[in-house]
């Protein structure tokens, strides 16, 4: 069975709603960015961090690691320190089109029957990148939606499938990456490496 190396609940609802079948757990890696960094190269390399980290606990298993960037105008946004952080995102984000990445990593070790090997083990990194438009907002849009708790725990300090989605008029991709999860890309990778029917 696959293991989510991620305590976010979406990424778990999306793919219990996906019929994926899946354990938990979580791994605890800094999402900071480098120096000179891209937000695609940040995302890949905490979700193989992540991938790792659960790998090394849970050495029989295949393992999910995945890490959202949000990035405008050349600047990378993670989840917000704090409601002044989330404000600064929150005004970069307003009247403006930005992009949605979502890295994506797949390990797992080789599987054997008795002696003989059925796979090799394995390492998959890859990304989607979605294109999100949000309205321009007010200062009491960025208020009240501070007040309501909803951007601390999402990265760009907002979430599409709640209060946001008011503001959201156009995307282009995959919306469930926008959520946290682009959960055809993990099928398909699932699939790849023979595991979709698992």
């Amino acid at each position: 069975m696959l293991v989510l190396a991620s305590a976010s609940p979406r990424r778990q609802e999306l793919l219990r709603n996906a019929g994926i079948p899946f354990t938990v757990y979580p791994t605890h890696i800094p999402e900071l960015p480098q120096p000179g960094e891209s937000g695609r190269d940040c995302a890949e390399r905490l979700a193989r961090e992540k991938a790792d980290a659960a790998l090394h606990q849970v050495p029989d298993k295949v393992v999910l690691g995945a890490d959202t960037m949000v990035v405008v105008a050349g600047q990378i946004l993670g989840k917000p320190r704090d409601e002044t952080d989330a404000t600064r995102m929150l005004r970069l984000l307003s009247g403006r089109t930005h992009h949605v990445i979502t890295g994506i990593c797949l390990m797992g070790p080789p599987l054997r029957t008795g002696n003989q090997r059925l796979r090799t083990g394995f390492e998959d990194t890859r990304s989607e990148t979605t294109q999100v438009t949000m309205c321009t907002l007010t200062d009491e849009d960025v208020l009240s939606y501070i007040a309501s708790g909803e951007p601390m725990d999402k990265a760009g300090a907002y979430a599409i499938q709640g209060i946001a989605s008011r503001w959201i008029p156009r995307i282009e991709g995959d919306y469930f990456n926008v959520v946290g999860l682009p959960v055809a890309l993990v099928y398909r990778m699932l699939q790849e490496h023979g595991l979709g029917r698992e």
